[in-house]
């Protein structure tokens, strides 16, 4: 692990990415939540790669994105900030998998707004 990598983490709403966007706009490497971005790309396609339709899929969608992004991040000097990071892929707060041991989906009305 980098000594110049963060990693921003938290609930929902809780302002992450806000605070991340506004990083980046100051001139700082940041690397964005890839859940987001896997779902605009899914719907784009026509792909089942979404917490209510294949959450597995989805997960490791946000696995291999996460785990691109960590490698490109080693090629940036300063420091370099992550929306989330691999352990968020299973964290009840992202909920890209059920944690109720219900096999039922998420409820997709319950996913943070997708930026278009």
């Amino acid at each position: 692990m980098s000594d110049h990598f963060f990693v921003v983490t938290g609930g929902p709403g809780a302002g992450k990415t806000s605070l991340i966007t506004e990083l980046a706009r100051r001139g700082f490497h940041t690397v964005p939540e890839s859940g987001r971005a896997i779902i605009r790309e899914e719907i784009a396609r026509g792909g089942d790669a979404l917490p209510w339709a294949d959450r597995m899929a989805y997960a490791e969608r946000m696995l291999e994105r996460d785990l691109s992004a960590y490698s490109a991040a080693h090629t940036l000097s300063g420091p370099v900030i992550f929306d989330r990071g691999t352990p968020d892929i299973r964290s009840p707060s992202t909920a890209p998998c059920d944690h109720s041991g219900q096999d039922e989906p998420n409820d997709p009305s319950a996913l943070p707004a997708v930026a278009a």
